[in-house]
């Protein structure tokens, strides 16, 4: 009887809601242009060189569902493909497909890049541009018109610096993020990114989960271990 009990127990998920995004061996459940998207080393991975450079921004969607309400975590790694040391990339959430047959997305995405500016910032690929800069608290309030919200700085969330610090730029990293209503959380190794509520009619409630492999020099992406966390 204990042991009936005991593996019973182990059937129970860690966390009620939780979902694995990614099987660690192929593209079951993602859709993305095969010339670039792959799996190598157990991780999903997007490459571009002189040969075969990215036209415009592509991405491979998640095809499980479009949650609303979610911690979403993954780790990422970024792999410049010539000296210019360029690498830029991002997770799209609540966001939506825009052209499926070029495999391009719009909405939020929490971004990352080889340099030293932009890793961690909210911004809205197809949409409103960038929202909030790292390390910044921002209110999203309505303008005169949509492509141009009010950004309100409210406060920071720690020290840019520090933030940048944190990130290894030849290793794995863990991004973090956190959706609820219309506020959104950002967080890299541990350290919140940004921290933006979204008070316009254009403030999306749902969408897609999305990775993009950005156009430019040649590089690599690689993602991994991807768990979607709702209260389903």
């Amino acid at each position: 009887m204990k042991n009936i009990l005991f593996l019973a127990l182990l059937s129970i998920p860690a966390f009620a809601g939780e979902t694995q995004l990614f099987n660690g061996k192929d593209l079951t459940n993602w859709e993305g242009d095969p010339k670039f998207w792959s799996v190598v080393d157990g991780a999903i991975t997007a490459k571009s060189t002189p040969e075969n450079p990215v036209p415009h921004n592509t991405f491979i969607t998640w095809k499980g569902g479009e949650p609303a309400d979610f911690t979403l975590t993954l780790k990422f790694k970024m792999t410049p493909g010539d000296d210019k040391k360029y690498t830029n990339s991002g997770i799209q959430y609540r966001s939506k497909v825009i052209d499926a047959s070029k495999f391009i997305v719009g909405g939020y995405q929490a971004d990352f890049e080889y340099g030293d500016e932009y890793s961690g910032i909210l911004y809205e690929e197809k949409g409103r541009g960038i929202l909030a800069l790292r390390s910044q608290q921002v209110v999203i309030k309505q303008g005169e018109k949509p492509a141009k919200p009010i950004l309100e700085i409210t406060g920071k969330t720690g020290d840019d610096k520090e933030i940048q610090a944190a990130i290894n730029k030849d290793d794995w990293n863990e991004y973090k993020i956190v959706a609820q209503g219309n506020h959104v959380q950002q967080y890299i190794n541990g350290k919140l990114t940004v921290d933006v509520t979204d008070e316009t009619a254009e403030a999306p409630k749902s969408g897609v989960i999305a990775l993009q492999m950005h156009a430019g020099p040649p590089m690599q992406v690689q993602f991994k271990d991807i768990i979607l966390t709702t209260k389903d």
